[in-house]
C-alpha cells in the first residue's frame, strides 16, 4: 500500500464527522431542531396545529405588532424593500439618518452609528475600538456577541466573575500599567436570568483606574428607567458610560443595533467597524418601523408599567410555589439590587438539559411557548426554563401559565426522585 493510500484510508470524509458531532449533541440532550411558528399576535403563535401563548419573544413592549409600527413600515416599502448598499456607498437613507438621530437624543450621546443587528454592533464596536496595546474585561456571563467581539479583537482579553468584583479590581491595579486602554465591557441585563449589571461599581473602578466602560443595553432599552434608556438611566451612570451598544430588536419590536457615544468614538466607527461598512444597510422600511416604535416607546410609559407589573407576578408565583429561580447570588443586599423583581426575563432553574427539554414539552403540551435553554447557552448544570414576559400578556395569562410551570416542574421532580423498583 502506497502512502497516499494509506493516508486515505485513515481520512474520515467530511459528512461522517458532522454525522458524528450530531449525534452526540442528541446524547448530551443539546441537539437542535428547526421549527416553524407563525405569530398572530404580541402574545400568540401557532405552530401548525395548535395556538400557543408565547413567552418566548424579546419583543417586551409588544411593539413588534403595533399598528402604527407595522405602517410605517408598509409605507417606507412601498417605495422601496432593500437598501441596496452598504452605508459608506449609497445604503444610508434620510430615514437611516433620522433613526440614528433620535438613538443619540434617547442615549443622551453626540450622536449613533447603525448596524444591520445587535451582533454585528458587539463584534464591530469591540473590533474597532480594542487595539494590540489594550485589555478588555469581559463579564463571563456576557452574551455570545460581547465574548466574540471581544476575543476577535486585538487586544488581551480576560474574563472576569460579576459575583467577585475584588478580584477585578485587584486584577485592575495589577495590569492596568502595562496597557494603553483598558476598557470593562458588560451586558446591563443578563439575558437568562434578568439580574443586572453593577454599574455604579463598575464605573467607580473605571474612573480609578482610567479605563473605558461599555455597556450592552440590548435587554434594558424601552424596559428599565423612567424615560426607558435603559440600567444606566436606572443606576444613574449615564455620564460615565464610554459607548452605549443596544439593538432594535427587542423591546423596539424591529431589526438592527448601535452604538452611541462621544462624536470621535462614532466617527471611528464609521470609519473602522468592519461589520457596518462591508454589511448592506438596514432596509428603510425597518428604520421607519423602529422610529415609529421609539417615538411610542419614550411617550407611551404605561406599557413600561403594565410589562414591570405583569413581570413582578410572574416572579411573586413563581417564588410562592418554591422554584428556584437563576440570577445574581451574592451578598443580601447587592443580590436585592441587582435582581430586579420587575424584570421581564424569567429563568427557572431545573438542571439537567433532559429535565429542561421535557418540561418545555409539557407545557407546549399545555398551549405555553416557554423554552429549554440548554449548555453552551448556559453552564452545564444550570439547564433551565427561559421565560420572556410581554407588556401586552393578560394578567390570567401570567397566573395561568406561571401554575402550569409550577406544575410540570413539580412533575419533573417528582419524576427523578421516584425510587427504582
Amino acid at each position: 500500500m502506497s502512502p497516499s493510500e494509506s493516508e486515505d484510508s485513515a481520512i474520515v470524509p467530511f459528512s461522517s464527522r458532522l454525522q458524528a458531532r450530531l449525534e452526540a449533541l442528541s446524547l448530551q440532550g443539546q441537539r437542535r431542531e428547526k421549527s416553524v411558528l407563525q405569530r398572530t399576535s404580541a402574545v400568540h403563535c401557532q405552530d401548525g396545529t395548535q395556538e400557543l401563548i408565547s413567552f418566548a419573544t424579546n419583543d417586551y413592549l409588544g411593539l413588534s405588532c403595533d399598528q402604527q409600527v407595522r405602517q410605517a413600515f408598509a409605507e417606507a416599502a412601498g417605495w422601496q424593500a432593500g437598501a441596496g448598499a452598504s452605508p459608506l456607498v449609497a445604503g444610508r437613507s434620510a430615514v437611516h439618518g433620522q433613526l440614528e438621530r433620535h438613538l443619540a437624543r434617547l442615549e443622551g450621546t453626540a450622536d449613533a452609528v447603525l448596524f444591520a443587528s445587535g451582533y454585528a454592533a458587539n463584534v464591530g464596536t469591540l473590533m474597532a475600538l480594542a487595539g494590540p496595546r489594550d485589555l478588555i474585561f469581559c463579564d463571563r456571563e456576557n452574551h455570545a456577541s460581547l465574548v466574540d467581539g471581544c476575543r476577535a479583537s486585538q487586544a488581551r482579553f480576560c474574563v472576569y466573575d460579576r459575583q467577585q468584583p475584588e478580584r477585578l479590581e485587584r486584577s485592575l491595579s495589577r495590569r492596568r500599567q502595562d496597557y494603553e486602554q483598558v476598557f470593562l465591557v458588560t451586558d446591563t441585563v443578563f439575558s437568562m436570568d434578568g439580574s443586572l449589571a453593577d454599574l455604579p461599581l463598575l464605573s467607580g473602578l473605571a474612573q480609578t483606574w482610567h479605563a473605558e466602560l461599555v455597556v450592552d443595553e440590548a435587554h434594558a432599552t424601552g424596559v428599565f428607567g423612567a424615560a426607558g434608556q435603559g440600567v444606566c438611566e436606572l443606576q444613574g451612570v449615564k455620564q460615565h458610560v464610554s459607548v452605549r451598544l443596544g439593538t432594535l430588536s427587542k423591546a423596539v419590536g424591529c431589526l438592527g443595533g448601535f452604538a452611541a457615544g462621544s462624536q470621535p468614538t462614532c466617527d471611528w466607527l464609521w470609519n473602522s467597524a468592519r461589520s457596518q461598512f462591508f454589511s448592506t444597510a438596514l432596509p428603510p422600511a425597518v428604520c421607519a418601523a423602529a422610529l415609529q416604535a421609539l417615538q411610542i416607546l419614550t411617550s407611551d410609559t404605561e406599557r413600561r408599567q403594565r410589562l414591570q407589573q405583569r413581570a413582578r407576578l410572574m416572579r411573586q408565583r413563581l417564588q410562592e410555589a418554591g422554584l428556584q429561580l437563576a440570577g445574581f447570588s451574592g451578598a443580601a443586599a447587592d443580590q436585592q439590587r441587582l435582581n430586579r423583581d420587575d424584570s421581564p426575563i424569567v429563568g427557572v432553574l431545573l438542571g439537567s438539559e433532559q429535565a429542561a427539554v421535557n418540561a418545555s414539552a409539557k407545557l407546549r403540551d399545555a398551549g405555553f411557548l416557554i423554552p429549554a435553554i440548554r449548555p453552551p447557552t448556559v453552564p452545564a448544570g444550570t439547564s433551565r426554563l427561559r421565560i420572556s414576559v410581554c407588556s401586552q400578556h393578560s394578567q390570567q395569562q401570567i397566573e395561568d401559565a406561571a401554575a402550569a410551570v409550577v406544575a410540570v416542574t413539580r412533575q419533573s421532580s417528582a419524576a427523578r426522585t421516584r425510587p427504582t423498583e
